[in-house]
C-alpha cells in the first residue's frame, strides 16, 4: 500500500502547513500557529462537509494556556514599563540611573515573556503526518533545538533579542563612558535586539501566511503579530536616533529616541493584551 496523499506549503525550508488523509478517511489540515498557540489541527471525517477541530489532550492544553497567560502579562508590564522610563526620560523628572532602572525591571519581564513564548514552542502537541489526525504530547521540556520549525525560530529569536537589550540596560547604569564605550556598550546591543525583533516578527509572519511576503489583515493571530512588529520597528527608529554623534557626544535626536520607545512600548503592551485572547 502507498503512502497516504500528503500536501505541504510553506517557505523556504518550512513548512508551515499540511494537509493529508488518515488512514481512516476525511482529511487533517495541520497549521503551524493554531497548533502551536492554541492546541488544534482542523479535521473533516468521512462524509462531512465541514471541519471541527482536533484538540490536543487536557495536559497540553493546561500547559498552553498557562504559558500563553505568562508570557502575555510579561509583555504587557514589560513594555508598560518600558513606556513609563520613556515618559520619564523625555520629561526630565528623573536621573540617568532612575530611567535606566525602569528600563531594566521592563527588560526583566521582557525576558519572562521572552522564554515563556519559547516554552509554548518546545512544549507544543506534535502532529503524526500521514497518520492519524491527532496531537501528540510529549513529556515537558526546558529546552529544544528545532530551527527547521519556523514556531519554534520566531521565539528563539526574539528571546535571544530580549537577552541583547538586557545586555544594553545592564550597560547603561555604567558611569563616566566616553562616546566611543556608549555606542559600543549600550547603542550597539540595542540595534543587535530591534534587529532580532525585526526577525523574529517576520518568522512569524512567515508561519501565519506559509510564505515569506504576506500581507492579510486576517484573524487575531495576525493582528498580534502585526502590532509587535509595528513595536520593533518603532524600537529601531529609537535606536538609530539614539546614537551618540562623536562630535558633538550628544545623540541623534533624543526627543525621538524616547518617543519611538514609548511609542513601541505601547505597541508591545497591547500585543500583549491581543494575546491574552488566543489561548486554548
Amino acid at each position: 500500500m502507498g503512502q497516504p496523499e500528503q500536501r505541504s506549503e510553506g517557505a523556504g525550508p518550512f513548512t508551515t502547513r499540511l494537509t493529508w488523509r488518515p488512514p481512516a478517511g476525511g482529511t487533517a489540515l495541520w497549521e503551524s500557529r493554531p497548533a502551536r498557540r492554541r492546541g488544534v489541527m482542523a479535521v473533516r471525517a468521512p462524509g462531512e462537509s465541514s471541519d471541527h477541530a482536533a484538540r490536543a489532550d487536557a495536559v497540553a492544553l493546561r500547559r498552553l494556556g498557562r504559558l500563553n497567560a505568562l508570557a502575555s502579562v510579561a509583555f504587557i508590564i514589560g513594555g508598560a514599563l518600558f513606556a513609563v522610563g520613556a515618559a520619564v526620560a523625555q520629561a526630565g523628572s528623573g536621573d540617568a540611573t532612575t530611567c535606566a532602572s525602569i528600563y531594566f525591571a521592563g527588560g526583566l519581564f521582557f525576558n519572562t515573556g521572552g522564554y515563556a513564548s519559547l516554552l509554548q514552542a518546545v512544549n507544543a502537541p506534535r502532529h503524526v503526518a500521514g497518520g492519524d489526525a491527532v496531537l501528540v504530547t510529549r513529556r515537558w521540556r526546558w529546552w529544544s533545538y528545532e530551527p527547521m520549525q519556523v514556531g519554534w525560530l520566531s521565539a528563539f529569536v526574539l528571546f535571544v533579542g530580549t537577552l541583547v537589550f538586557a545586555v544594553d540596560l545592564l550597560d547603561s547604569f555604567l558611569q563616566g563612558l566616553s562616546v566611543q564605550q556608549v555606542n559600543r556598550l549600550i547603542w550597539a546591543p540595542d540595534m543587535v535586539g530591534c534587529v532580532l525583533f525585526l526577525v523574529s516578527g517576520h518568522l512569524a509572519f512567515v508561519e501565519l501566511g506559509h510564505r515569506w511576503l504576506w500581507v492579510r489583515p486576517h484573524g487575531l493571530g495576525w493582528w498580534i503579530v502585526a502590532v509587535n512588529q509595528l513595536g520593533s520597528a518603532l524600537f529601531m527608529a529609537s535606536a538609530v536616533a539614539a546614537f551618540t554623534r562623536p562630535s558633538t557626544g550628544t545623540a541623534v535626536d533624543a526627543g525621538l529616541a524616547n518617543w519611538g520607545t514609548l511609542a513601541g512600548a505601547v505597541c508591545f503592551s497591547a500585543g500583549g493584551v491581543l494575546q491574552l485572547f488566543e489561548r486554548p
